[in-house]
């Protein structure tokens, strides 16, 4: 019985091997110049998007698609293979690529110049739109997610005297080096240790690291509720648009709101895109700063810190007025940046802006519910194959489910099927992020989402059939 085992486990591998030696031919083959680009310039270029996540085996793959044009919802690499894109610029482009509306702004402003230096001439009506919108007092622009969050934690300190600052654990803050952190456990007692190399262990000592939708974690806050500046939170994580905790959310806000305690949301992904509000009108909780980026920029880079104006104020000291005795009061901090307001950067986020507030909240209803319709679907195939993947969705955000109750074994085996799955699908012309989490923008059409969820079919029917993902009970009775 042994040597029979041994002989099937043998069979399965050398089974493997060839099947993914077939794949990597067959997509080498067709995305040869992303290939040799990445290897031509791998000396002089560095970068982590082509080593994050390596991986041994499919290491003759592992190289980033090389795009050479993008229009609604495709994009094109440089071997000319057509794509339908479910990346929408790590989840920028809420209205496909390219928009005409916004690439008319663009042009507009290229004609007028990019001026850096006066004040950009729609500043301030961008800034009253984002008020109008979001229903924050006051705004101020930064040039991205990571500055705007750092920004936020500098005014929460300065308003409060503290120092400081709990955030939750599976949340991406930037990479600011005091919220790049992670919980451990030394010597039986829970420290705060930075995640990477090069980040002194100093700047993290002010950081609790919370678990997130956790009763006890509301206990700690209070405990350290002298000491607590802000709390930082991700109302919905890219990596678990499943966890919507929005009892949890609320009843954060009242307990912050008790014990003087600046709540900051980071809506980087979830602004804009799940209402026009944003996360905090979805959920129903009203926060004293957020964090905006990502699709207010219209595919410029841009980041936005608003807020209620007593923090807001540490920006500028605060209103005043020409003709009378007024003058700036409020305690300041530091704030600078050369592109803070980039005249392109500003033009398209007036006409993202004036576009929402055109469509109102039908727009967001129909892209919510088309997004959680394709999901569904998705779901419905993986349960009929029997596969250890299922699917989630936050408004237009996707991504792989997993359940609390899940092991680390489970959740890597539903993670490597679908790094493999994600190949297969680039092979048939979909575009995806890594681990499967992506976008529906405006510009995917039914058609689009049809082809997807036939793509999706046809590669895990492939799968099966390398021996990389197991057959239904049923289909096996039937041989």
């Amino acid at each position: 019985m042994e040597t029979l085992n041994k002989e099937a486990t043998e069979n399965q591998i050398t089974r493997q091997q060839k099947y993914l030696n077939e794949l990597i031919a067959r997509y080498t083959k067709r995305t040869k110049t992303s290939k040799q680009m990445t290897q031509a310039y791998r000396s002089v270029m560095a970068d982590n998007r082509v080593s994050a996540g390596f991986s041994f085996p499919l290491k003759e793959m592992f190289y980033p698609i090389v795009g050479k044009r993008s229009l609604g919802s495709r994009i094109w690499d440089i071997d000319d293979n057509e794509y339908i894109d479910l990346t929408m610029g790590l989840g920028v482009n809420l209205f496909g690529h390219n928009p005409l509306f916004i690439k008319k702004a663009l042009e507009e402003q290229l004609e007028l110049g990019i001026q850096l230096g006066p004040q950009s001439e729609f500043a301030g009506e961008v800034a009253e739109l984002i008020c109008e919108l979001t229903k924050m007092e006051r705004v101020t622009f930064s040039n991205t997610g990571t500055e705007a969050v750092m920004t936020a934690i500098r005014l929460a300190r300065t308003a409060t005297g503290r120092n400081k600052i709990a955030l939750f654990s599976g949340s991406y803050h930037g990479h600011f080096d005091s919220t790049l952190v992670e919980a451990q456990i030394v010597d039986g007692n829970p420290i705060t240790a930075p995640i990477a190399l090069g980040i002194p262990p100093n700047l993290v000592e002010d950081i609790l690291v919370l678990d997130y939708d956790k009763p006890q974690s509301l206990d700690v806050i209070k405990a350290h509720q002298h000491e607590l500046a802000a709390v930082l939170v991700v109302p919905v994580q890219t990596t678990r648009p499943n966890l919507q905790p929005k009892i949890f959310l609320q009843q954060l806000r009242q307990l912050t709101k008790e014990t003087g305690i600046v709540l900051i949301f980071d809506e980087m992904v979830t602004g804009f895109r799940i209402h026009p509000g944003g996360a905090q009108a979805w959920f129903d909780v009203e926060a004293d700063i957020a964090t905006y980026g990502k699709i207010v920029g219209g595919g410029m880079p841009i980041g936005i810190i608003a807020g209620k104006a007593a923090y807001m104020d540490g920006i500028d000291g605060g209103m005043w007025n020409y003709g009378d005795e007024s003058y700036p009061q409020a305690k300041t901090t530091f704030f600078a940046g050369t592109f803070c307001k980039h005249p392109l950067a500003i033009a398209a986020a007036r006409a993202v802006l004036k576009h929402l507030k055109t469509q109102g909240p039908v727009l967001h209803e129909e892209l919510n519910q088309r997004t959680s319709q394709f999901v569904q679907a998705l779901n419905t195939y993986f349960v009929e194959q029997e596969l250890p993947i299922r699917m989630a969705n936050f408004g237009s955000l996707f991504g792989p489910a997993y359940s609390e109750d899940s092991t680390p074994s489970e959740n890597s085996s539903a993670s490597d099927s679908m790094d493999l799955l994600l190949y297969h699908l680039f092979d048939r012309g979909v575009y995806l992020l890594s681990r499967g989490g992506g976008f529906l923008s405006t510009a995917h059409t039914d058609d689009d989402i049809n082809y997807i969820i036939q793509a999706v079919k046809h590669s895990v029917e492939e799968l099966q059939i390398g021996g990389f993902l197991p057959v239904p009970a049923d289909k096996l009775a039937k041989g």
